[in-house]
């Protein structure tokens, strides 16, 4: 089955708003083994929406279209595909009724302009999952060969979206697709390798699974949440497509195992708070180029509290200076981080200290080249440091810096 994804708002091709939504879609899709072939975007105008959705729809058994279901004028999804399944809206009390109950809920009382979400096309039908005030439709639309496409029109709003797709879409599309095997990932998350680098670490076995076609491998660069290899199995039954990651996994550990952190839900701070609650060890963090980020990963880990006492932002030098007790001097540089890690333990009173300093942008540079960045850690018996140097714009040193950071210590830990 041939599933297109269609993400409307003009906002998607101004910039102003990342599509993140269709990139998920299709991973979804891949996992579940549906094929996808096209993704378009396209702005709030009718005419050019009716193009693409009739384009779609003669190209594909399913489209999914998301965006344009809210309550102002230029959300027109509704209208467009209307006029595709060549019918009229009508106004879903039922869907009205819930609306108005969503707003009363929280004490404000609806604007009329919401009834707008709740007119459907005649003949469409609304998805199980509502956690928004715009419903979910599924609308089955007629093909100039007289085969029938089904569109499902989901919201933009992430949470909305995935509910819906999780819920609802997936598995009717899967049910359609006349497929009943199972379909099962599991990711490996790791750190240290570059994409190209892993890419040719596996490239022999990445041509052996291409030849085989199951199960796959497909990487997924994730910036703070460092680079991800999926491995993706079907099978008849759940141990055997469990037997078959199983087997895959035991390929892979010799290649990659180096760099491996974690699986499926991993990330690195999870990772990092488990090991230092299984030793019983307590944790503080001095940040300067990350400023605050490293803490506010660690933090969002529950049961943190547990292991981690806190941390120093100390952007500024006086602050390094006078509240970590680091030598008045130059900043970035490994002897620097080394005394933050040092002071920030000594200071919170925790097992380890850890540290960042470094140069995510030019008026920062002391010389440097941006992107060099200064890691330390402090244990009871020893303290290190080291350089790095990393890729890309301001934020994306922050997040590699934080990343870095936490597997030098989980590293560090594990020996």
């Amino acid at each position: 089955m041939n599933v297109e994804v269609v993400a409307i708002g003009t906002e998607l091709l101004l910039g102003q708003i990342i599509d993140t939504n269709s990139s998920w879609i299709g991973q979804e899709l891949a996992a579940a083994g549906l094929n996808s072939h096209y993704q378009t975007k396209v702005g709030d105008n009718p005419d050019r929406i009716r193009t693409v959705l009739r384009q779609a729809v003669e190209r594909s058994d399913a489209v999914i279209c998301c965006g344009g279901l809210g309550p102002t004028q230029d959300d027109i999804s509704r209208d467009m595909i209307a006029e595709l399944m060549g019918v009229e809206l009508e106004l879903d009390q039922d869907i009205a009724d819930k609306i108005r109950t969503m707003f009363t809920s929280r004490g404000r009382e609806m604007p009329e302009i919401n009834l707008l979400q709740a007119m459907v096309p005649v003949g469409a039908t609304i998805l199980a999952e509502q956690p928004g005030t715009a419903p979910g439709l599924r609308c089955p639309v007629k093909r100039d060969d007289g085969r029938e496409c089904l569109l499902f029109a989901v919201p933009g709003v992430p949470y909305e979206m995935k509910e819906m797709i999780s819920g609802s879409v997936i598995p009717e599309l899967r049910r359609l697709s006349g497929d009943e095997s199972v379909i099962k990932s599991r990711v490996i998350r790791t750190w240290g390798a570059s994409e190209s680098g892993l890419a040719e670490l596996l490239a022999d076995r990445i041509a052996e699974l291409d030849e085989a076609g199951n199960p796959t491998l497909a990487f997924l660069a994730s910036g703070v949440e460092g680079l991800k290899i999926r491995i993706t199995a079907k099978a008849a039954t759940d141990d055997a497509v469990d037997a078959m990651l199983d087997a895959e996994h035991a390929v892979l550990e010799p290649l990659v195992g180096h760099v491996t952190f974690g699986f499926d839900d991993d990330n690195m701070e999870a990772v990092i708070i488990r090991l230092l609650a299984d030793r019983g060890l307590t944790l503080a963090v001095a940040e300067s180029v990350t400023g605050g980020y490293v803490a506010g990963r660690l933090c969002a880990v529950p049961g943190a509290s547990a292991v981690f006492r806190g941390g120093v932002v100390a952007y500024h030098p006086e602050v390094k200076f006078g509240v970590l007790g680091v030598p008045e001097g130059p900043v970035v540089t490994e002897d620097t981080a080394l005394a933050m890690a040092e002071g920030v333990r000594r200071e919170l009173g925790a097992d380890i200290g850890l540290a960042t300093t470094g140069v995510a942008g030019p008026a920062e540079s002391e010389g440097k080249k941006v992107g060099t960045v200064c890691l330390g850690v402090a244990l009871a018996d020893r303290s290190f440091a080291t350089t790095v140097t990393l890729p890309g714009d301001r934020e994306r040193i922050r997040q590699y810096s934080a990343i870095s950071l936490l597997d030098l210590l989980r590293r560090e830990i594990l020996g």
